[in-house]
């Protein structure tokens, strides 16, 4: 892989919204069937939520298959949900699916040990008290954002697993070492990318506030903001995904 300028990161934005543009319904009803199943799942007793990381790149590949079949001009139909869970694609990425557990402990550990538990207390009271302001010292705030942006870049980092597993048929620790290091050595466009994609939405976001206010139409809109931009970065890494391995050959049956 030739070293790509930081702008193809906005292409890949835009290249998302063009496929986002070309099916929307489609799109969304695909991210609302994601995510009434993962939360079907997680509400299962001890093992839900661990099946519920485990199958996250089976539920990923049911959008990068999508996003291959509006470029090659077909119609997504809700069978593409199933693009994951078939064998052997399944017993696969369900291995792939076991490195995104090992990282989520990893990831839960350092938060524990980093965040005190007093400062996400107090945070979950703010939220459920918008009136009183959280009481937290800049340190523990500075360390909260620390592990965030260390969760948002490690999902970055694996955001090529689950189509190298299922598209180029490699194992799961291989299929890591490449997404890491296509991500380390696009650094440039992935960063300009997320940083254009998070200036959008903050952008929409303060727009909706400033027009609504406090009204639940404003809150209505936002959520469906949310929606909107998940679906166009989901769009957007199949961009990358096809600048940096080429386009995919579509495996489905």
């Amino acid at each position: 892989m030739n070293n790509l300028p930081a702008r193809t990161g906005w292409d890949w934005l835009k290249q998302g919204g063009a496929l986002f543009r070309k099916q929307p319904l489609a799109l969304t009803t695909l991210l609302f069937a994601n995510i009434l199943f993962s939360i079907g799942m997680s509400a299962l007793p001890i093992l839900g939520p661990v099946l519920a990381v485990i199958l996250i790149p089976s539920f990923s590949m049911a959008f990068m298959q999508a996003c291959l079949m509006i470029e090659n001009g077909e119609r997504v139909t809700p069978a593409v949900l199933l693009t994951g869970f078939r064998q052997p694609a399944l017993a696969a990425l369900c291995k792939a699916g076991l490195i995104y557990l090992a990282v989520s402990i990893v990831l839960m550990f350092i938060m524990r040990v980093a965040v005190p538990t007093e400062f996400m207390e107090q945070m979950a009271a703010a939220s459920a008290d918008n009136a009183t302001p959280p009481n937290v010292a800049p340190g523990q705030l500075f360390a909260f954002f620390g592990v965030f942006l260390l969760y948002a870049a490690v999902l970055v980092a694996l955001c090529f697993v689950a189509p190298l597993t299922y598209w180029k048929n490699m194992g799961p620790g291989k299929a890591t070492f490449y997404s890491f290091f296509a991500v380390l050595r696009a650094a440039g466009p992935f960063f300009v990318m997320l940083a254009a994609w998070f200036a959008l939405f903050f952008g929409l976001c303060m727009l909706v506030a400033l027009l609504f206010g406090n009204a639940n139409a404003g809150r209505v809109v936002i959520m469906w903001l949310i929606f909107l931009f998940v679906l166009l970065l989901q769009c957007a890494m199949y961009a990358g995904y096809t600048t940096i391995f080429g386009k995919p050959v579509d495996k489905a049956p």
